[in-house]
């Protein structure tokens, strides 16, 4: 029996709001789907998103709420630290783990149209850094959904873009504006009924971790799952690789990263060390130079030459280390 996809996922990061902005404002009143909007938030942040996408088009957007309806001409955009999941056309907001070092995460929401809603389903991954998206838009893929990616020429940032068409290549590559008319056309063409296999058991899992919350052993080795020999950027823990072909990791109590997003976790995380390094340095120069001149007053030239020694040492470090920082990001400097 044929049926129209109804359910729309956007998923976005950092340059995002003008994505979005663009993609909804080309949607019109009567769009005959429900919409589901991700972005990355700070967890104590509050968020102007409905706001601003209920004024950049005809259709309203409203913070999704818990247990909710999925209601189709409606967006329901994820709040600061929830992921926004489906469950029998109701909403879910979860406390689910982080992945990526995001909650609400892009792919915990694609993930979750994927189950539920199968070819029904309709994954949008616009502007951002690194990939998140990327696993999740393959997962409503490989469940019978259509997979639209924003132009990465056109994306301010095109890493999320970019990521998704490597793991996911798919015809419907536009400009934001585009993919929304694009969009619009996709959910009034009728589809006919297929045969689907059912969920495979790596993405049920996943699935499952983002509705359950954070809790011990939501992976543990054996499980499809191989220890990977690095650890979790959250929480420090040991991360399993989950064995699908994602090149998705977990810790045991459900932390989710990817390749690149852990790479960049730890890039972050050795940076910070550098530059606490950096400040030890300093206020060591510091202590050492005060404690030369103490020793000097009081006419104790051994310990002013070793003081001085260890004055200069420290200084020629830090300002080696401080070079190589600077080189790094000239344009930010040392992090907060």
């Amino acid at each position: 029996m044929p049926f129209q996809r109804d359910v729309v996922v956007l998923g976005a990061s950092a340059g995002g709001v003008e994505a979005l902005r663009s993609l909804v404002g080309a949607l019109p009143a009567d769009f005959p789907a429900a919409v589901l909007v991700v972005m990355h938030l700070s967890p104590g942040a509050s968020s102007a998103l409905p706001q601003i996408l209920s004024r950049a088009g005809t259709l309203p957007s409203v913070p999704a709420q818990h247990r909710g309806p999925l209601t189709r001409g409606v967006i329901h955009v994820a709040p600061p630290d929830r992921h926004l999941l489906i469950d029998e056309g109701t909403l879910l907001l979860s406390h689910g783990p982080t992945e990526n070092g995001h909650r609400p995460a892009v792919n915990a929401t694609l993930r979750s149209a994927a189950v539920t809603a199968g070819p029904a389903a309709i994954g949008v991954v616009l502007s951002g850094a690194l990939d998140d998206g990327a696993a999740g838009l393959c997962s409503v893929v490989e469940r019978g959904g259509v997979a639209m990616v924003q132009d990465p020429e056109e994306a301010l940032y095109p890493g999320m873009p970019a990521n998704a068409l490597a793991l996911t290549p798919t015809e419907h590559v536009y400009p934001a504006e585009v993919l929304g008319k694009v969009l619009d056309k996709l959910v009034r063409v009728p589809i006919d009924e297929v045969p689907l296999e059912p969920s495979s058991p790596g993405l049920l899992l996943e699935d499952r971790i983002a509705r359950d919350s954070v809790r011990l052993d939501a992976v543990v080795p054996g499980d499809g799952t191989s220890a990977s020999g690095y650890s979790c950027p959250d929480c420090q823990g040991t991360l399993l690789e989950i064995g699908h072909p994602h090149g998705q990791y977990r810790c045991r109590i459900g932390h989710a990263w990817s390749a690149e997003a852990l790479l960049s976790a730890h890039d972050a995380e050795f940076e910070r060390a550098l530059w606490t390094a950096l400040r030890s340095l300093d206020e060591k120069a510091a202590l050492a130079r005060r404690m030369q001149r103490d020793s000097t007053h009081r006419g104790l030239a051994g310990l002013t030459g070793r003081y001085d020694t260890t004055a200069r040492e420290c200084t020629t470090a830090a300002e080696t280390l401080r070079r190589f920082l600077i080189a790094q990001h000239p344009e930010t400097g040392p992090p907060s």
